[in-house]
């Protein structure tokens, strides 16, 4: 009784009473309702509904769409829509940046396009042997596209992976079967053809991409056999050299005598020709002689007589006719002396 009479004289004072217990604060803020709360409660899950059913693709992606892990379709650029999370989801694969791997060197422009193959730190994945028994140093770039976002996604586990293997199978193939001065000198020629050789095998393992461009870079043989190899190719130079002067010397000679001899050749024909053609036409003169001869015999040896004296004549000089009753010659011997003709 006491202490009710004390509590009771407390309450009564001025100003007096009892501080708040820890039940009634409890109570009270378990009666507390916030104003609204369904409304707020109801804008938070449309947003995380937006969040997860409205996606955007850019202009140079395509987004890749699973339902349940499974490919379900392929979502075009801009505003797109799907199920909610754990239901769909999309991934989004670039199919217009072109992307680079460089193989024996570092070009130092690296960005998120461009990756390095493992071995291009060292070098050894350079290192080839060509068709010549020779080592050559061969650098190279391959640019490349995603053309089939499912295959690229789903057929194979490691795509970068497989074009590095494949491109270095590819480029080992290809310079195999040159000589170290092919490799050299038909870089283009050989790019071209490690292109085709490459896309093929892509296209057999269902990679999904595309080979933009094979660029062979400078080749050389290494380092350290630069100076035997110089050497090699200064004899080889002076070889082609010689070779080629004694071609030209060949083609010099051989020319001149077969002309000098065709030239005699068709002399030989000419005057053969000619003497057959002369002998025909003796004969022919000769046959039309001898008949005329048999149709008057006695005239034809006088016209035959007549035209040897005629012929001969002029050759012989000057001439004296002497009379066949002459006795003494001697004093014909002088005659012509006197005007300087000789007998």
């Amino acid at each position: 009784m006491n202490w009710d009479w004390d509590k009771l004289k407390q309450q009564q004072k001025p100003g007096g009473g009892v501080p708040p217990q820890m039940d009634d604060l409890l109570q009270k803020f378990k009666t507390f309702k916030i104003p609204g709360g369904p409304i707020i409660i109801v804008i938070i899950i449309i947003i995380l509904f937006g969040s997860t059913v409205f996606f955007t693709v850019k202009q140079d992606e395509v987004g890749v769409v699973q339902r349940f892990g499974k490919f379900e379709r392929i979502a075009e650029p801009g505003l797109n829509f799907k199920m909610p999370v754990g239901i769909e989801k999309v991934t989004k694969v670039n199919v217009r940046g072109i992307r680079t791997e460089e193989f024996g060197f570092r070009s130092g422009r690296f960005d998120e396009r461009r990756r390095f193959a493992s071995g291009a730190e060292t070098g050894s994945v350079s290192l080839m042997l060509t068709g010549d028994l020779n080592v050559a140093v061969v650098p190279w770039v391959v640019q490349y596209r995603v053309k089939e976002p499912y295959d690229f996604l789903f057929k194979v586990r490691d795509v970068r992976r497989l074009l590095i293997d494949m491109s270095e199978a590819t480029m080992r193939l290809v310079v195999g079967d040159r000589s170290i001065n092919e490799v050299i000198n038909k870089r283009e020629e050989i790019a071209d053809e490690a292109k085709v050789l490459l896309q093929s095998e892509l296209n057999d393992a269902s990679a999904g991409i595309q080979i933009v461009n094979l660029e062979m870079k400078k080749t050389n043989v290494p380092e350290t056999v630069q100076p035997s190899f110089n050497e090699v190719n200064q004899a080889v130079q002076q070889k082609e050299q010689m070779i080629y002067q004694a071609k030209e010397d060949y083609n010099k000679a051989i020319p001149a005598a077969r002309g000098e001899a065709d030239r005699v050749v068709k002399a030989a024909e000419g005057y053969s020709l000619d003497r057959i053609n002369r002998a025909k036409g003796d004969a022919a003169r000769f046959r039309e002689v001898y008949a005329e001869y048999s149709k008057a015999t006695d005239v034809t040896k006088r016209r035959l007589y007549l035209e040897t004296l005629k012929s001969l004549f002029p050759k012989l000089g000057p001439k004296y006719i002497v009379d066949s009753d002459q006795k003494n010659l001697l004093p014909l011997l002088n005659i012509g002396k006197e005007s300087g003709i000789q007998k």
